[in-house]
């Protein structure tokens, strides 16, 4: 996500306006709840305790948590029509080529019958039963894949580290111990307590995510490399130089259009994958009349078994054309978060899924009476005079097919990114209506780069099909796996309820995986390469994190944990830094603040090392939401911290928001001057309720109040906007700090003086005497951290007030 936001709303020059409302002005909120709920203390002890600690920053908001968004039945029929266009694509152009990867010779009949059923029982329990019915239902908020579980996981869980500049964004749903039966909490126990399984989980988890990306960079070069090789069958002169050129190029264009977005791209995919699945549910349906229809006793399981028992290691090395029936389920479970579950199991179960029996049942007829139809089974099972628009079709849908991987791998990226097992990177959300749907810039032009490589140095389907479903068939395998856990400890489904189903599932999930692994020296070796790179940089990362997290550890605490305010006032560093006292720098100091919730670590830095603050701090944070937009009136919240004249702004803001503005100075001074005016009216209405919310403008009016005289302005019923409860009008300001005037003319002065925007750039240096293997593996983190760390530039403020604040920490 672009990290330079602009506000267009605004023009922010500190004009005075009368725009306010009652009880928030320009997005603030009042703090009357947090006055009332002291209300049996007296004023004076309100007054103390309101420079004792930090506010709140109002970050634990339930609505700032990722939640699934709820579509309406029109929007569901359309996101199902959407997914036909990119998810089925692999799975639905299957029938191209899963006879011919099967067989190796013309097949019996009872042969030609134990393999339709195993594809007609593959597609149903892998597909259908497995991953529709069952995994769908293990999203995370709406995300899917491998990855997504593992975060569900974690979430019930306490299975992983947390970055602290996220934790407010994570709902935790941890099952209370008492509401699990025992076998439930021994399982959840014995995950939590062991090291081993918690490894074993994140390891799964990149490992999954690696190798969906991995069969990524395959799959559009198979898909279109056999459309083009397609062409054979009306011109067979065509040289494989020319195929692999038409392919380069048609790959190039494929990745060219994904900046349109998930929504066009569907759009205009969605009728070419519903006429191809008409075409051969048609056919399908014209061959069982009038070849062999009694071939449908391939519904039975019988026969599937049967095959497997007469035809022994061939027949098991056989299973690994037949899993080319079901590859794309993968991705199937990664696209969900782009399209919602409902809209996927409508498409497949209503739709796709019919369509695709009809198919297989159809060319088994067709081959049944002509054997030798099993080399090229779609084309030879044609009926006369379809053959041309049936290649043309053909050829736009296997073009089609490689959609679904690509929007999955956009969707797992933009997950591990969140979850800090990859640096930020640019994620570009592309519908305001259809929050998940996704595309990622780097990933797309990586995609392109590896996927033309591929295709012109295998420049064969042939090579390809040997690297391909191995990984797939990981995948698969690790889902049952994680979704098994899931019903335990999320589901809180009995361990021997799940236990028999899971174990069905494997034995199918194993036994095609067995059948594939034979292809690891032919080409599967390459996918399980580039998966286990993928996997050791994610988890290498994620590594240099958590240790960065620990050692910033000491930075996370209240400002009173590092300054202390004295008696006449003055700011001083508390005994744990020193105690010296703190000067003060004229002006208006903006301390970014990635957290927002504690104190910045460049703010403890600067004022630690440099001994001196501005007159007004303000520390902005950034807050995203996943969410097209944020309303005005949310947008901010401005809270008060423990030492005088410090504050701190979140700015809330959805994913088509623009955030930063040129003059980003002009938008904190009105925000926090603001929220000073309201404070001081809010308490005054709990004494005098006549003075209503449209007094907050008058008091903008009246606030430019004489330095030379230094009075208090008064509105309304002789009610003063220092606001300070009478029993504090008696005391003495300095010693119980500065009143409202003093807050909005030290404001205002600092504004008037300088600007000055304060940004830490943190280095990191490997402690003395760390481990060889540990050293290193840093050593790697930090290389790629100081490689890819956003620079200053693209926040777009004024340069000439940047300060930038080095410092060292030791990992």
């Amino acid at each position: 996500m672009d990290p330079s936001i602009q506000f267009a709303d605004a023009q922010l020059r500190p004009t005075r306006t009368n725009n306010s409302h009652t009880g928030s002005a320009g997005g603030v909120y009042p703090m009357r709840s947090r006055s009332r709920s002291r209300a049996g203390k007296t004023s004076m002890e309100e007054h103390k305790l309101e420079y004792a600690e930090d506010e709140d920053a109002g970050l634990r908001h339930g609505g700032d948590l990722k939640r699934r968004q709820i579509f309406s039945v029109s929007q569901m029929f359309f996101l199902a029509y959407q997914s036909i266009g990119v998810i089925y694509g692999d799975i639905g152009t299957s029938p191209l080529y899963v006879y011919s990867s099967t067989f190796t010779s013309a097949p019996s009949h009872i042969d030609l019958l134990g393999a339709l059923s195993l594809i007609v029982w593959s597609v149903t329990m892998m597909v259908t039963v497995k991953y529709v019915l069952i995994i769908l239902r293990a999203d995370n908020d709406g995300e899917g894949g491998t990855f997504s579980t593992y975060s569900l996981l974690s979430r019930y869980a306490n299975i992983s580290n947390r970055d602290p500049r996220e934790a407010t964004m994570i709902r935790m749903e941890r099952h209370l111990t008492e509401d699990l039966s025992r076998s439930n909490r021994n399982v959840r126990k014995t995950i939590e307590n062991t090291k081993f399984f918690r490894g074993l989980l994140k390891t799964i988890g990149v490992l999954a995510v690696s190798m969906v990306m991995s069969d990524g960079v395959l799959t559009p070069a198979q898909s279109v490399l056999g459309a083009v090789q397609g062409l054979n069958v009306v011109a067979p002169d065509i040289s494989k130089s020319t195929v692999v050129g038409v392919s380069c190029a048609i790959l190039i264009l494929l990745f060219l259009i994904q900046p349109l977005g998930v929504t066009k791209i569907s759009v205009m995919f969605a009728p070419v994958v519903i006429i191809w699945l008409t075409f051969n549910a048609g056919f399908g349906i014209y061959n069982l009349a009038n070849y062999d229809y009694a071939i449908l006793k391939a519904f039975n399981p019988f026969y599937a078994f049967d095959y497997l028992v007469r035809n022994g290691e061939h027949g098991w090395r056989s299973l690994g054309g037949i899993l080319l029936a079901f590859t794309g389920v993968e991705a199937l479970f990664a696209d969900v978060g782009a399209f919602s579950r409902q809209a996927v199991q409508l498409s497949w179960l209503g739709y796709t899924y019919p369509c695709l029996l009809l198919a297989y049942t159809g060319q088994a007829a067709y081959i049944s009476v002509h054997p030798e139809a099993y080399s090229n089974p779609f084309y030879n099972c044609v009926p006369k005079g379809w053959l041309i628009p049936s290649l043309v079709i053909a050829v736009m849908a296997a073009i089609v097919a490689s959609q679904a991987i690509i929007t999955a791998t956009f969707q797992l990226m933009a997950q591990i990114i969140k979850l800090s097992y990859f640096p930020q990177i640019e994620v570009i959300h592309t519908s305001k209506k259809y929050h998940g749907q996704l595309y990622v810039p780097a990933v797309n032009w990586l995609l392109m780069i590896g996927t033309v490589l591929v295709t012109a140095i295998y420049n064969n389907t042939t090579s390809l099909g040997n690297a391909y479903g191995v990984c797939v068939m990981f995948v698969t395998f690790f889902d049952s796996c994680m979704v098994t856990l899931v019903a335990i400890i999320v589901w809180r489904i009995k361990p021997y309820f799940v236990f028999l189903p899971w174990l069905t599932i494997a034995l199918l999930d194993g036994t095609f995986l067995s059948s594939a692994l034979t292809k690891v020296p032919d080409g599967a070796w390459f996918t399980i390469l580039l998966a286990c790179l993928l996997a050791s940089l994610f988890i290498l990362w994620r590594f240099g994190k958590e240790q960065q997290w620990f050692a910033e550890a000491t930075d996370r605490f209240p400002t009173t944990h590092f300054v202390r305010t004295c008696d006449d006032g003055k700011l001083q560093l508390t005994r744990a830094f020193g105690g010296k006292g703190l000067s003060s720098i004229e002006g208006l100091g903006i301390f970014f603040d990635k957290a927002g919730e504690t104190t910045p670590i460049v703010f403890s830095q600067f004022i630690r090392k440099l001994v001196t603050a501005p007159e007004v701090i303000v520390f902005f944070h950034l807050r995203p939401l996943e969410t097209p937009s944020v309303a005005p009136e949310e947008r901010y919240h401005v809270s008060r911290l423990g030492i005088p004249n410090c504050y701190r702004l979140v700015v809330r803001h959805g994913y088509m928001d623009e955030v930063i503005t040129p003059d980003l100075a002009s938008l904190i001074f009105e925000k926090v001057r603001d929220s000073i005016i309201l404070r001081a009216l809010d308490r005054e209405n709990e004494k005098q309720p006549m003075v209503t919310g449209a007094d907050v403008g008058n008091a903008k009016e009246l606030n430019n109040v004489s330095k030379a005289s230094g009075k208090d302005t008064y509105i309304g019923a002789d009610v003063p906007i220092s606001a300070e409860p009478s029993t504090m009008q008696s005391s003495t300001p300095s010693s119980n700090g500065p009143t409202t005037t003093s807050r909005l003319e030290a404001l205002e002065r600092a504004y008037s003086h300088e600007i000055l925007y304060i940004i830490g750039k943190e280095q990191m240096h490997v402690k003395e005497g760390t481990n060889f293997a540990r050293k290193i593996l840093l050593k790697a983190f930090l290389f790629l951290r100081e490689n890819t760390r956003a620079k200053i530039a693209s926040l777009k403020v004024p340069t000439d007030n940047i300060i930038e604040v080095g410092f060292v920490k030791e990992v």
